[in-house]
């Protein structure tokens, strides 16, 4: 076909607006917005197949974007799962394995443990810093359960206040993190629905107390208060095999998604800010739970009702709109993945892959991997290798049993209600697996015939092959990462704290020259911040140091200096004058 002039410039005109599109669409970075919902398995969400709770701000996520089918966390509980986030490393790969470092139980420390931060290698890296390092305003609303204390350069801000709204330029680019608590295994507990919905968020800084314009006179009454159910009384609900299958059993699932309910609404309070500050289409929306449900045989377990979580991706103008992606997804690749959407190249140390983006992996992940250790007062050592249709654990505490007395989750009315049918001889077949006193030392289930894996397939000869496979990659996996889950908890502390204290971060040296100040600091893995007092607003995090600071005469300079794991030192700058260094006394003081 022969096009005529006219033709031809039609079609050069199209073709040089799209790459003016184009174009334009590179300049401007894109914002990531991640929000976060807790102790949350995919199967109770109508964009998963079950539409028992209402949840039209999810759905619409769904529609516009992408359901991820097969998606993981690296515990099934909090704490370890969050450091993975934060680094792109396994937790046992660096000593973060053990829930929870920071906070010990009374009976732990009874034996002998003590409050501790993890010190993970040198060249790590909160991946929110590095998004701070290439010109992201970063914020967190408002967990910071690492294991180790923040980087003291991860957050533009990090609290209950923290938005994208308060950056100073409204240009800059964005990453934030909300947080939505009402999913979490607390508010499971006993038969009262606990106010903690958001009407207003975040709620101004100076503006009275929430529960204060509520008409409450204090914060206790105001979280003991109780909310309606938000499902129907009697809403047909499907208990799973494990739980008890009497009213108590229905009640906590009635519960359960009525708080899912509550945390859609949160979501979309987000969601609408979003809108009205016309960042919609500029923004990578990332909403995940950070693992598993909160009911007993969901939680801090390495079966799917643990480990499996939801992930929904909305890109920018509906792409890959109401599609759904069945890849093996761990949370160890979300930090690469965030890097690899921004156009950085995520750093070697990572020990995921890129999952999308510019830096995206072509062969997509054959297994993922899990892992329990302590958890809280009890330990126990378990490692977890799933492909698509199979699940294999390894239990190296083979003496010990299934269940293990965790007073956080006995709050619990279910919990409760279990322990009583099992002290009466009322369990069945189903339910009674939980309280084994022993465990095998290997175990196989058939996700697809058996998702609530019930079914122990070792002994069978069927399936010799598969678990053969699952058995070496779970072997190699441990070797690769070299697994510190095998250290005596107490010797990990002492490799961390070598003479039983916090180390502390470097001095920095200083120079001064020509109105400038230039800081060394030679420690490897310390980062280096300053900050001017007339910068204190509470929402002004420190900058970053990347070149020779500006003296100012009538201005205290004060530079931070902090090695992830390691106590951090300010040196204040008066006039010219470098002052002594302090360690402030504050959370990072820990007392072994």
């Amino acid at each position: 076909m022969i096009l005529s002039k006219k033709h031809l410039f039609i079609l050069l005109l199209g073709l040089l607006s799209f790459t003016a599109c184009e174009i334009k669409e590179e300049d401007k970075p894109l914002n990531v917005l991640w929000l976060v919902t807790e102790d949350l398995s995919p199967f109770f969400l109508n964009a998963y197949g079950d539409p028992r709770a209402s949840t039209p701000n999810l759905d619409r996520l769904a529609k516009e974007g992408v359901v991820y089918t097969h998606n993981f966390s690296v515990a099934g509980v909090c704490s370890p799962s969050r450091a993975t986030l934060a680094t792109g490393l396994y937790p046992n790969s660096f000593g973060a394995h053990n829930m929870r470092t920071l906070k010990q139980q009374a009976i732990a420390k009874a034996a002998g443990l003590v409050d501790y931060q993890v010190v993970p290698p040198p060249e790590v890296k909160m991946v929110s810093e590095i998004m701070r390092e290439n010109g992201y305003y970063t914020t967190n609303n408002s967990k910071e359960d690492y294991q180790f204390f923040k980087s003291e350069l991860a957050w533009d801000e990090s609290s209950g206040y923290a938005h994208w709204r308060n950056r100073p330029n409204k240009e800059m680019p964005f990453f934030s993190i909300f947080n939505a608590n009402v999913t979490h295994e607390s508010n499971m507990w006993s038969t009262q629905y606990k106010r903690e919905d958001h009407d207003v968020f975040p709620p101004p800084r100076t503006a009275e107390s929430q529960w204060e314009k509520l008409g409450y006179k204090n914060y206790q009454a105001y979280k003991n208060d109780t909310i309606p159910l938000q499902v129907p009384e009697d809403l047909a609900v499907e208990v799973p095999p494990y739980l008890p299958q009497n009213e108590i059993g229905e009640n906590a699932m009635r519960k359960l998604y009525s708080n899912i309910v509550r945390m859609d609404r949160f979501m979309g309070i987000i969601l609408q800010q979003l809108e009205e500050d016309g960042l919609l289409e500029e923004t990578i929306i990332v909403w995940y739970s950070d693992h598993g449900g909160p009911l007993p045989r969901q939680k801090r377990l390495l079966y799917d009702s643990g480990l499996r979580v939801p992930l929904i991706i909305r890109y920018p103008n509906k792409q890959r709109a109401a599609e759904r992606d069945d890849r093996l997804i761990s949370f160890v690749d979300y930090p690469p993945t965030l890097l690899s959407m921004v156009g950085i190249q995520p750093p070697s140390y990572m020990e995921g892959q890129a999952f999308e983006g510019k830096y995206k992996v072509g062969i997509p992940r054959s297994y993922i991997h899990g892992q329990a250790d302590r958890f809280d007062e009890r330990v126990d050592l378990i490692r977890a290798v799933r492909n698509k249709r199979f699940k294999y654990l390894k239990n190296f505490y083979t003496e010990k049993p299934y269940y293990l007395p965790i007073a956080y989750r006995e709050n619990m009315e279910v919990m409760q209600e279990l322990l009583r049918m099992r002290d009466a001889g009322e369990l069945d077949e189903n339910q009674a697996l939980w309280f084994r006193t022993s465990k095998p030392a290997e175990e196989l289930f058939d996700t697809e015939t058996d998702p609530h894996e019930l079914n122990n397939l070792t002994d069978d000869p069927a399936y010799a092959e598969v678990l053969t496979d699952l058995r070496t990659e779970c072997e190699r996996w441990m070797k690769a990462i070299d697994d510190k889950g095998f250290i005596n908890e107490i010797e990990l502390i002492q490799k961390f704290y070598p003479n039983g204290k916090p180390q502390w971060s470097e001095v920095p040296k200083l120079t001064f020259k020509g109105g400038k100040i230039t800081v060394n600091a030679s420690q490897p893995g310390v980062r280096i911040g300053y900050k001017y007092s007339n910068e204190k607003a509470p929402h002004k995090g420190w900058n970053i140091y990347s070149e020779p600071i500006e003296e100012k005469a009538d201005d205290t300079l004060e530079i931070i200096t902090h090695r992830l794991g390691f106590k951090y030192g300010i040196t204040k700058v008066v006039n010219g004058n470098k002052l002594e260094t302090h360690y402030p006394l504050n959370r990072h003081e820990l007392n072994p």
